[in-house]
């Protein structure tokens, strides 16, 4: 065996996590997908490292994002023999990416954590612009609504989601969970100028249950349904009488949270136009 080969095998194994921020507009989602090959945030960033690390790096994250959808909090981690300096793994990484993929930070973590099973809470926002007019800008990031929507009727609807509930109703078909039960820790609805945010704290998060979440809200915030509605379609447990599902543009996986002995850093919730 070549002493490259030997030396390599004897070098201790370490765990890495790094905080990842991107723009999902231009990727077919975060998940590898093979049949056939697209472009992934995942492939990305997979390429990206194996360059610094001159070998093969399989990533895990804190949330598999839809496609089209952002990440401003993504939490991965990786494992690797690969002996570099942290700097490495973010400056190095962030020269081997699009501009639409950044690596934020980068730090060692003890060998018992994993970015998706060590994970307490997720938080996503979901961002629409509520105006008469599309916008030109940042239309890729965010989701226009044109009928006047009136956020105080979304943000009493979403209190019914609070608490542990079988999210059935909220739940895409193709949804491989074995259980719809998810709890909701804090759910909001509000407005700075033309923007509404809804911001949604949850363990975890069925496949496209935000942006079903948010479709029920949207006909609640322009009149089209009640108020009382969002409780029915929790308690009913029937997909097909929700609203249709919202747009991937607006949003955002902004915040993992984890236990406090991991010292995972505290990232910026997100881009200029919502502010916590």
């Amino acid at each position: 065996m070549p002493k490259s080969s030997i030396d390599t095998l004897q070098r201790p194994i370490r765990k890495i996590v790094l905080g990842v921020e991107y723009d999902g507009s231009q990727y077919h989602g975060w998940q590898i997908q093979r049949k056939p090959p697209v472009a992934t945030v995942q492939a990305a960033l997979e390429k990206a490292l194996a360059a610094i690390a001159t070998d093969s790096i399989k990533v895990h994250c804190a949330g598999r994002t839809d496609a089209g959808v952002h990440g401003t909090g993504q939490i991965v981690h990786f494992e690797t023999t690969a002996e570099r300096p942290m700097k490495a793994w973010v400056k190095g990484t962030n020269t081997q990416l699009a501009s639409s993929v950044r690596v934020l930070w980068a730090r060692e973590v003890a060998d018992d954590f994993h970015a998706r099973h060590s994970a307490t809470s997720r938080r996503y926002r979901y961002v629409i612009t509520n105006s008469d007019v599309k916008p030109a800008i940042a239309f890729n990031n965010l989701t226009w609504h044109g009928f006047p929507l009136d956020e105080r009727r979304m943000h009493l609807a979403a209190q019914a989601l609070l608490g542990e509930h079988d999210f059935t109703s909220f739940r895409a078909l193709a949804c491989q969970s074995k259980t719809a039960f998810r709890n909701v820790h804090n759910i909001t609805v509000t407005r700075q100028g033309p923007l509404i945010v809804v911001d949604i704290i949850a363990n975890a998060f069925l496949l496209h249950m935000v942006r079903n979440i948010v479709g029920s809200l949207l006909a609640i915030g322009d009149g089209r349904q009640p108020v009382e509605w969002m409780a029915e379609l929790l308690a009913g447990k029937d997909r097909s009488v929700a609203a249709a599902t919202a747009a991937p543009n607006g949003l955002y996986l902004v915040k993992v949270g984890y236990p406090e002995r991991y010292a995972i850093p505290v990232m910026p919730l997100g881009p200029c136009f919502f502010t916590d």
